[in-house]
């Protein structure tokens, strides 16, 4: 059963129990990646009865709501509707509530759509985004954004950061299927098997990374770390996946190539998905929106990056405009049994957001010439974060 958000006569700014009770019905409607479209069409009817100016289903299937109040920068706000699959039962446990998504990242979504309507000093257009398929190695809700929809001035990506954290970038992602097919032999023979060719694929490749899983120092955002995420078969037919972590610049193109020079002999390597790092620096004008404020709610903003992805890596790689990403939430919890946002986190992340809001329209309202942005780049200006 769907729960129903608290009807909303008023208008803005969004009262605390109308952004607990949209979060709460989100939450209760199922969204694993490819079966978004019941939530997208509730938050659509959420967006509509908040006051939007404009609020729809786009052709991908993301939910698209747009505010414009006068003249002005365009900033979108886009986060993700799908979660992984598997259900935590929607409940409510003095200042947590636990759902699929409440923190990856149906908070984070959530509280950028209340914020949106409470921003009511930002002067120029929000667009809030629904998208789709963010779990897939394919981002097709956030491709077809970077595609179809006009670029904005100004990017936040809703992620769970901590409502006191910015997170300035993501590692880049190379995902690899590795297959080998042999004639069948007896088991005794001596002839290369399937299943022993494709396991030491996995050792190749972590030679050619100069990688080592099982060294604790390894894994840090400058450094390409790789993942064996499944391997299956038997000595005629057998095929692996890898998925490889990469940092700023990497040459992925030439990584390929190496791989399939050592590989190709003995079986067919396929690229099936890959994007690259991105990153942002402490004074692109998002960031600083973001931190200033956090400190207006007494509290010392924190910067990290990030060893996965986000739609911010899809986006970055087509749009040099300034961005970060931020959100609610306890990353550590995405995906848990027991996922779950603290409700005065969540409280506290949308009126981070609408402060933010407002200031990024004050900082970019004067110029939409481009001069005023600090855009993501691939090469690391700014050191330190982890």
């Amino acid at each position: 059963m769907i729960e129903v958000v608290p009807e909303r006569r008023d208008a803005v700014p969004c009262p605390e129990p109308y952004a607990i009770g949209l979060l709460r019905s989100m939450l209760r409607i199922p969204s694993p990646s490819c079966g978004e479209a019941p939530l997208a069409r509730h938050v659509v009817a959420a967006m509509t009865e908040l006051g939007f100016t404009r609020a729809r289903v786009d052709e991908a299937g993301n939910a698209v709501g747009e505010i414009v109040r006068g003249e002005g920068p365009t900033v979108m706000l886009l986060g993700h509707m799908d979660t992984v699959s598997g259900s935590v039962p929607v409940r409510v446990e003095g200042d947590r509530l636990y759902g699929r998504g409440a923190v990856d990242a149906k908070g984070p979504l959530a509280s950028m759509i209340c914020a949106a309507v409470n921003a009511e000093g930002f002067r120029g257009r929000l667009v809030v985004v629904g998208a789709v398929e963010e779990e897939t190695p394919g981002s097709r809700g956030a491709v077809f954004v970077r595609e179809a929809h006009v670029r904005p001035d100004a990017l936040i990506i809703g992620e769970p950061s901590g409502w006191d954290t910015v997170v300035l970038g993501y590692k880049g992602k190379l995902d690899l299927r590795y297959r080998v097919e042999c004639p069948a032999t007896h088991p005794s023979s001596p002839a290369p098997q399937a299943a022993e060719q494709v396991a030491a694929g996995w050792r190749t490749l972590l030679s050619v990374l100069g990688s080592d899983p099982a060294d604790p120092r390894a894994g840090g955002f400058d450094e390409p770390t790789a993942t064996l995420v499944s391997v299956s078969g038997d000595p005629v037919s057998a095929e692996a996946e890898y998925s490889i972590r990469t940092p700023l610049g990497y040459d992925t193109e030439g990584l390929v190539a190496e791989l399939r020079r050592q590989l190709a002999p003995r079986g067919t390597l396929d690229v099936v998905g890959a994007v690259a790092a991105c990153r942002t620096g402490r004074g692109d004008p998002v960031v600083r929106s973001l931190s200033a404020a956090i400190r207006s709610r007494r509290a010392a903003p924190r910067m990290k990056v990030k060893s996965g992805t986000s739609d911010m890596n899809t986006l970055a790689e087509a749009w040099q405009v300034p961005m970060a990403t931020y959100g609610p939430g306890d990353s550590a919890l995405d995906h848990a049994d027991d996922e779950h946002i603290l409700l005065s986190e969540y409280l506290d992340g949308i009126g981070v957001l609408a402060s933010a809001l407002e200031d990024i329209g004050r900082r970019l309202g004067c110029g939409r010439d481009g001069k005023v942005s600090a855009p993501v780049s691939a090469v690391a200006a700014e050191g330190g974060a982890r």
